[in-house]
């Protein structure tokens, strides 16, 4: 074995999202909600009906029917609505608070128009953690139920969460929680399978010589990297794998390797007990002092400032500590 580990896995638990749910709700026309710019992650999940979500500063609406997905990944400011009209008026708009209900309670809003049933949520992700391969998603992603090749876990999962959602009961809202983390992490995959040229760095991903890189990266990374070592490992020349790997990541090698690595050494400082020295150790720094200066570089404050500033108790009290936000 060369060490590599699955890196979707390696981001996507490093980031540590956590999952919150704002309920289902029975939407019926006119309606419309207007959600600002903020720091999670939106997702929505269309049992019935259809809608159109118009997200700021990308021109094409998405359009959605009964069985469809969409995600908000960067938290852009967007507008859903049942688009029935080209301009929205401010009777029909329903404010952020309404989406908050209870979640064993099921609301009905809007009008009194054909009804569309929504399941809304959010994913909110450890502060300060950023990776090039997530950076990558477009501002929404559609993951459509009824094209030909769609997956067929899409239809499956969809249908769960429709059901959960419907009849609710004790652990349901864990339940529905859970299918909403496999809608994320099956979006990454589709990402990486169908990324195109501005796909930077889920590109990567499917390259056979930049993945096994980032593979071992990932996997090894207290491992003393060069540009030529990695380049050697998956057989390419050295300024043919730099160039491979900035085309298709969008940054250099050891830029990534470095960034990743402090990524890594926060998410330690955050869930472990473990010494300063112990973690310079592991994100591959020979000296503490060195690892301190890196790390007060990328993170803005020195890796004993950041873990008592992060200071959380186990058992998921980080995101218990953050205040709820808006759908």
């Amino acid at each position: 074995m060369d060490g590599r580990i699955d890196v979707v896995s390696d981001v996507l638990e490093t980031m540590r999202f956590t999952t919150q749910l704002f309920g289902r709700f029975e939407l019926g026309a006119p309606w419309a909600l207007r959600v600002p710019k903020k720091e999670t992650s939106s997702f929505y999940v269309l049992a019935r009906g259809s809608l159109r979500l118009r997200v700021e500063g990308v021109e094409a609406p998405v359009l959605l029917s009964a069985g469809d997905v969409v995600l908000v990944p960067h938290g852009a400011a967007h507008v859903l609505d049942d688009g029935s009209r080209r301009t929205l008026a401010a009777r029909d708009m329903l404010s952020p608070e309404q989406l908050r209900g209870p979640w064993l309670s099921p609301l009905r809003l809007g009008g009194e128009g054909p009804v569309s049933t929504l399941v809304v949520g959010c994913f909110r992700f450890s502060p300060g953690v950023h990776s090039p391969l997530f950076n990558a998603f477009p501002p929404a992603i559609h993951l459509p139920a009824h094209e030909p090749g769609a997956a067929p876990w899409l239809a499956a999962t969809v249908q769960l969460i429709a059901a959960e959602s419907a009849s609710p009961g004790p652990g349901s809202a864990i339940v529905v929680g859970r299918l909403a983390d496999v809608l994320l992490v099956q979006a990454f995959r589709m990402r990486v399978a169908t990324a195109g040229p501005e796909g930077a760095g889920l590109r990567a991903l499917a390259d056979p010589h930049i993945g096994a890189a980032l593979g071992l990266m990932h996997g090894r990374l207290a491992e003393p990297w060069t540009v030529e070592r990695l380049a050697a490992a998956v057989g390419l020349s050295r300024s043919g794998f730099a160039a491979r790997f900035h085309a298709l990541v969008g940054e250099p090698p050891l830029q990534y390797l470095a960034g990743w690595r402090m990524a890594k050494a926060a998410q330690w400082l955050r869930e472990t007990d473990d010494s300063l020295p112990q973690i310079a150790e592991r994100a591959g720094y020979v000296s503490a002092v060195a690892f301190n200066k890196a790390f007060k570089r990328w993170h803005g404050l020195g890796p004993g400032g950041y873990r008592r500033a992060r200071s959380v108790g186990r058992g998921g009290q980080e995101g218990a500590a953050l205040p709820a936000p808006g759908p």
